[in-house]
């Protein structure tokens, strides 16, 4: 497994090794002690699969005060996946980094506690797997503007969907340093 550091705390795209021949492909998506052993969490609470259609944009989403680590695969199709430092106490605050992630370069990307996280959809449409560090929490779930002129994440292409949610959102300058998630020890 090859790790590609971000520049970002805890934020770390993961190549997986491939193991390709005539009948197909082969790879684990995850596996506890590997993940472990690079310094990674083994232990995910809870897996979530979502499809999205051309064009869809979904994010920039969070969850606090009870955050989420994710560890985002994509198993069909391909998206341009972001993560956003809103970690009030982190040295990279309000820098993001944005990776295409696909079921062709089998990359993933492990995004820590405390980070917003957001995707658009390149092409037809995507599959993606994640696995989760805490269980989703409606009451705490959160989201910041995806198009927030102060974080300046550049998009490669314009949402043709978005949910009401991610529409209404709020700019990150616009919360509260104290309603905002801090680093994980």
């Amino acid at each position: 497994m090859k790790l590609i550091e971000t520049g970002i705390p805890g934020l770390t795209i993961i190549q997986p090794p491939v193991y390709a021949d005539a009948r197909g492909v082969f790879l684990e998506l995850w596996k506890s002690s590997s993940y472990r052993a690079c310094g990674l969490p083994g232990h995910f609470v809870q897996t979530n699969i979502s499809r999205s259609g051309a064009g869809v944009l979904r994010g920039m989403h969070y969850q606090y005060p009870c955050p989420q680590g994710k560890l985002i695969s994509v198993l069909a199709g391909s998206v341009y996946d972001v993560a956003l430092d809103i970690r009030s106490d982190s040295p990279a605050f309000r820098q993001w980094v944005g990776v295409e992630l696909s079921a062709a370069n089998h990359r993933q990307l492990y995004i820590p506690e405390g980070m917003a996280h957001g995707f658009c959809v390149l092409g037809d449409g995507a599959l993606m797997c994640y696995g989760c560090t805490a269980e989703y929490q409606a009451e705490f779930d959160a989201a910041i503007a995806w198009n927030d002129p102060d974080v300046g994440v550049e998009w490669p292409l314009m949402p043709t969907a978005l949910s009401a949610k991610d529409s209404s959102a709020p700019r990150l300058r616009d919360i509260a340093l104290e309603d905002l998630p801090r680093m994980v020890v």
